[in-house]
């Protein structure tokens, strides 16, 4: 009885598998450059800045002097208000990512730089920990002192401050005392919003502004007081903000 012997299953063409490697090289180099558009292009979400850390990538924050401080719009609290407080939700969430990424990256691309300004009147400070954005540092809080005419005497406004001053000085807390004014300007202080957030205060709607100042140096208290600035040397953004959780 002859043998049946099956014939053998025609093998693929070589080049069927040149075009497999080269489409799932192709898969591979479109997904690695749109993870590393992201990682690069959002560094101020948490998980991408640990990655550039870890990757020795991150850009280190720059000592502005006052004079080659970033351009940026100087508002006072009505103003302030005026242009955070009305932002939805969304709006607001898509402005922090912005001014986030704006302080992270040494404001390369200064969208939205807004400084503040005005008079504002202390009643918390505290120095920073580990916990917080950065250490070592201190952070006050105050409410703005707006005139509503040159005849009266200027009242609480619903603008609070979150000062975030980055600082070796262990003694700096000690220099502001609570319930007195101080006095914000574009120049001499630089002080950058890095976050707005919504808030209640005494039962009211309130605007709570998280700023950083760029303009590194002595910060001048009267003519007594004084501190160094200067940048951080690591940041946290997983702390998020405000500071005061409460």
């Amino acid at each position: 009885m002859p043998r049946i012997v099956d014939e053998p299953k025609p093998s693929r063409p070589a080049y069927f598998w040149w075009s497999l490697a080269n489409g799932l090289a192709l898969c591979f180099a479109v997904v690695s450059w749109a993870v590393c558009l992201h990682v690069f292009g959002n560094i101020e979400i948490p998980r991408n800045y640990e990655i550039l850390r870890k990757l020795n990538r991150l850009p280190e924050l720059a000592a502005y002097a006052v004079s080659n401080a970033p351009n940026g719009n100087a508002l006072g609290p009505k103003e302030l208000y005026q242009k955070f407080f009305g932002m939805g939700t969304a709006d607001l969430e898509h402005v922090n990512s912005l001014l986030m990424r704006n302080y992270l990256t040494n404001f390369e691309r200064p969208l939205l730089l807004t400084y503040v300004e005005g008079d504002y009147q202390v009643d918390r400070v505290r120095e920073l920990g580990p916990a917080d954005f950065f250490d070592p540092g201190l952070v006050l809080r105050a409410q703005a002192l707006v005139k509503p005419d040159e005849f009266i005497a200027a009242a609480p406004y619903p603008v609070f401050l979150e000062y975030v001053f980055p600082t070796a000085d262990m003694a700096a807390a000690g220099c502001f005392k609570e319930g007195e004014v101080l006095g914000v300007r574009k120049s001499p202080h630089g002080a950058a919003v890095v976050h707005a957030a919504k808030i209640t205060a005494k039962g009211e709607p309130a605007l709570l502004l998280t700023v950083i100042p760029l303009a590194c140096g002595p910060y001048q208290i009267g003519e007594l007081r004084s501190f160094e600035i200067r940048p951080p040397r690591r940041l946290r953004p997983s702390a998020g903000f405000p500071v005061f959780k409460d």
